[in-house]
């Protein structure tokens, strides 16, 4: 499962119709927050999942930690006190009015507004988020299956002497973010890649499909790439928004609508 952005109760709907026990194990394949309204129960859950869960980090996921490091340099240098939220609130508002992408859907200022949220409890989050993997890699039926968020190449240097869409600073940066550039330059040889990220609902991006999870073969490297962000982060504006979860032992999609 992916991109569940702050969609906390549709999560839990999920597991439910998956009917997820401790006998299964669950890989999440990153952005936990942002855009929904749940972002702090996310948050929550990300401190307290088990041990039968698996949480690997995505763009979103690492830009608040970004987000907290800023701040942190703020704490440092007026020997703030960590747990005073009002403190915390006015770092954030003055970061806000000289970092022109800092905080950019409002989730940090929600969870210190509403939620309460000291410095110290954002901190202890980023380091949460820290811990998470960029990609995780099992084998499926002979394949090298790889979950990651956005993309996954083996090295940069394929990407040398190509017209790539974007310019990427390292291999984490092309599993963060990578679109187009993760179908026409990455994957493994017989293998299967399983990541998120762009939206089978937007139109325009390579993975276009209606809101239902993208399937697609390569014959030159024999590699089955698979987009499970089903765009349900955008169900209010889009109505073939749908959560996905994809069995890794069948191949088998579940959806919520």
């Amino acid at each position: 499962m992916t991109d569940i952005h702050g969609h906390y109760d549709t999560m839990i709907k999920m597991l439910e119709k998956i009917n997820f026990t401790a006998h299964d194990r669950l890989i999440c394949a990153g952005d936990y927050i942002d855009r929904g309204p749940k972002s702090f129960e996310m948050l929550q859950w990300i401190e307290r999942h088990g041990e039968n869960i698996l949480l690997l980090r995505g763009n979103h996921d690492e830009e608040f930690v970004y987000y907290v490091e800023c701040m942190r340099s703020f704490f440092r240098r007026g020997k703030l006190n960590i747990n005073n939220v009002n403190q915390t609130l006015s770092v954030c508002r003055d970061i806000k009015h000289t970092v022109k992408y800092f905080d950019e859907y409002g989730t940090v200022k929600y969870l210190i507004k509403e939620k309460k949220a000291a410095f110290w409890k954002l901190s202890a989050w980023a380091a949460c988020i820290c811990k998470m993997p960029y990609f995780h890699e099992v084998m499926v039926h002979g394949r090298r299956c790889i979950i990651v968020h956005a993309g996954y190449i083996e090295s940069l240097e394929y990407l040398k002497g190509v017209q790539a869409d974007d310019e990427y600073e390292s291999l984490e940066d092309f599993y963060l973010t990578a679109r187009n550039d993760a179908y026409l330059y990455g994957g493994v040889e017989h293998g299967m890649i399983i990541s998120g990220h762009t939206p089978t609902t937007a139109k325009y991006g390579f993975p276009f499909n209606h809101g239902d999870v993208f399937r697609m073969y390569d014959e030159r490297t024999d590699c089955i790439f698979y987009d499970i962000d089903c765009g349900y982060a955008w169900k209010t504006w889009n109505s073939e928004a749908k959560l996905a979860c994809l069995r890794l032992e069948d191949e088998k999609i579940f959806y919520i609508y």
